[in-house]
């Protein structure tokens, strides 16, 4: 039996379930780069070259086994621009007996698929996306009947399924996490280590030339362009990140410092999130690691925490909860986004370091996306849609069902509350402590109030103004409702006043 299997730009992993039973003398490996996918919303130039480039890499990779793979190309001029059109061609060309894919990661996707089975003359088979340490049908078991479904807990389980850390019931270390110890600022005048980049090859240059023809109009910077898009190359920047960055990850994951955008970060996001390389993998290697006492026990469990916890919970939250996750707005949040956030151009010098990062990079590390440019839309009021389309837009690791339950739950609490039990809304003070952004703004945390005072320090406690009906019960933000019940009058106006000069400002 002929099987053309269908494999996506998230999906370059060799052992994917829809390529395990593959028989090079029948079947055929199609894919498909389409114009609907690089702009359904505006994505950046790099995160479209990313994914392009590891595509037609992969696609060679096969070839060398002996594999028939069918590539259409964004400029062919045969191509319909959708995934649809692209899969009705290929059976007219091939006339298979059946199509396989392996079930995307975004349900608009899933969406397609469902409709390709009434659609297509052969039957379509989906298979399960076990690249994944749960799956999805476990984390809809570990949440059936909890009234709260807090990350914490669900990590609990993971590490007892993998054995990552754990000496038979019990985590290495006596404790679960290590958090307490991943929070410190970085020293004065401190020097980072130089991470490991990749230069472009001929076919990374190719596809260059293609985005800078054909998506002019998107924002970002498309070179220089210095992500891997092969597996090997994935795998040197694990090894980079393992001997550059592994050791200070724990005590510095929290800390930010302007023109320094990756730290001690591991920058493997985006080869997960694509395939390149698999959770399992990194994080065995990492558990090892610990083990042999090579690396510290609480970067190696902050470090694993964020790939078999938060990436694997945000997976299970998003397909538990969709489509209607993704229209919540439990603030009545409804402002729109300021231009700034496609230009970095404002006197807020974190949101510029952090924005500029991102157009420069399409990459800026989680407190960065979380305690600044998500802190600063959750304040303002900023309309959850239009926020969570452009963090998928922007980010080269950035897909709809990563994306979508951090934006939404996370840095906006437009869930109400489904992932957090309250919002990440912080004060001028926490940026000033977590980085060295505030000595070089025309804005002063010291300041409260005033046309020198820092936005996050008014903006902070008229959010709390704003939203008492709906967060004055919650029982973690009690000291906060309480140190706003005893501001004098004249401090309360000052704040209204200056929030509200500052928000018609962004207009």
């Amino acid at each position: 039996m002929s099987v053309l299997r269908f494999v996506l730009g998230d999906q370059l992993t060799r052992g994917l379930s829809a390529l395990r039973d593959l028989d090079p003398k029948r079947d055929v490996v199609l894919m498909v780069e389409v114009a609907d996918e690089a702009t359904y919303v505006p994505h950046h130039p790099q995160k479209i070259v990313f994914i392009l480039s590891a595509m037609r890499h992969f696609a060679e990779t096969l070839r060398k086994e002996g594999i028939a793979v069918d590539y259409v190309k964004l400029d062919d001029p045969k191509n319909t621009g959708s995934f649809s059109g692209e899969l009705q061609r290929a059976v007219k060309r091939h006339k298979p007996q059946g199509v396989a894919m392996t079930e995307p990661g975004e349900w608009r996707v899933l969406q397609m698929m469902q409709d390709w089975r009434e659609t297509l003359p052969v039957p379509l088979t989906i298979h399960d996306d076990d690249r994944f340490i749960a799956s999805l049908e476990e984390f809809a078991q570990w949440a059936q009947g909890r009234k709260q479904l807090r990350m914490e807990y669900f990590y609990r389980d993971m590490r007892k399924k993998t054995s990552f850390l754990m000496e038979g019931d019990d985590p290495i270390g006596g404790a679960w996490n290590f958090d307490s110890e991943n929070r410190k600022a970085l020293p004065r005048n401190h020097q980072p280590p130089k991470r490991k980049r990749f230069s472009a090859d001929t076919v990374t240059q190719d596809v260059i030339a293609l985005v800078k023809k054909r998506f002019k109009a998107h924002y970002g910077a498309v070179e220089p362009f210095s992500w891997a898009v092969t597996r090997p190359d994935a795998l040197k920047a694990l090894d980079d990140f393992i001997a550059q960055g592994m050791a200070s990850f724990g005590d510095y994951q929290d800390a930010m410092q302007a023109g320094a955008p990756f730290l001690y970060h591991s920058l493997i996001s985006p080869y997960l999130n694509v395939g390149l390389l698999t959770a399992h993998e990194v994080c065995a290697r990492v558990d090892r690691l610990a083990r042999e006492e090579k690396i510290p026990l609480n970067a190696a469990e902050g470090f694993i925490r964020q790939i078999i916890g938060w990436r694997e919970y945000v997976r299970g939250l998003y397909w538990l909860k969709m489509p209607d996750y993704a229209q919540g707005n439990a603030l009545g949040a409804e402002r729109d986004l300021p231009e700034f956030f496609w230009t970095g151009e404002t006197d807020m010098n974190c949101l510029r370091q952090c924005i500029g990062d991102t157009l420069q990079n399409a990459y800026a590390h989680h407190i960065q996306r979380l305690m600044v440019i998500g802190n600063f839309a959750l304040l303002a009021g900023l309309d959850p849609k239009a926020v969570q389309a452009w963090f998928l837009a922007v980010y080269a690791d950035a897909f709809e069902w990563v994306e979508l339950p951090n934006v939404a739950g996370m840095a906006l609490f437009s869930d109400g509350g489904v992932m957090a039990s309250k919002p990440y809304a912080a004060s001028g003070a926490y940026i000033d402590r977590m980085s060295d952004y505030c000595q070089g703004c025309v804005y002063s945390p010291k300041e409260k109030t005033g046309p020198k005072a820092c936005p996050f320090n008014y903006l902070y406690w008229d959010f709390l103004d704003r939203n008492a009906d709906r967060l004055s019960r919650n029982p973690r933000m009690g000291m906060p409702y309480k140190n706003l019940r005893g501001m004098d009058e004249a401090r309360r106006k000052a704040i209204a006043r200056d929030a509200k000069r500052f928000l018609a400002s962004l207009a």
